[in-house]
């Protein structure tokens, strides 16, 4: 298939799919004209991409992990090298969920002082 076909079947954009192959984690086919070629396994391998950035990885660090983190089938299976950036990922993911959560929490206090003005204010 070509890039457009590829951007439209994942939701990225053409630009950042020819963005992954210059950084080595696409590399595919080319056509006799020079086209790129798509396939399957490319697709499956934008899919994990996103999945590790949703996850909250960088792309220097999916660039770590996702070559050593697929077997031949293109599954998942980590090694046992990335088993520390497994462990700093999760900690990172620990540490902005305990800023959402003071974030949350500032925000209730806010509230709170927006509704007690508003009471004040009303009852004047």
């Amino acid at each position: 298939m070509r890039i457009g076909d590829l951007a439209k079947q994942t939701g990225v954009s053409v630009r950042m799919l020819r963005y992954y192959e210059a950084e080595g984690l696409l590399t595919p086919a080319r056509t006799s004209s020079g086209y790129r070629d798509y396939g399957s396994a490319d697709r499956d391998t934008v899919e994990r991409i996103k999945m590790l950035g949703a996850s909250g990885m960088t792309l220097p660090v999916i660039q770590n992990f996702l070559p050593c983190a697929l077997d031949e089938r293109g599954e998942f299976e980590p090694c046992d090298e990335l088993t520390d950036i497994l462990d700093q990922q999760i900690e990172l993911v620990a540490e902005k969920i305990q800023r959402l959560r003071e974030s949350r929490a500032l925000l209730f206090e806010l509230r709170t002082k927006v509704d007690t003005k508003s009471t004040f204010a009303g009852g004047t």
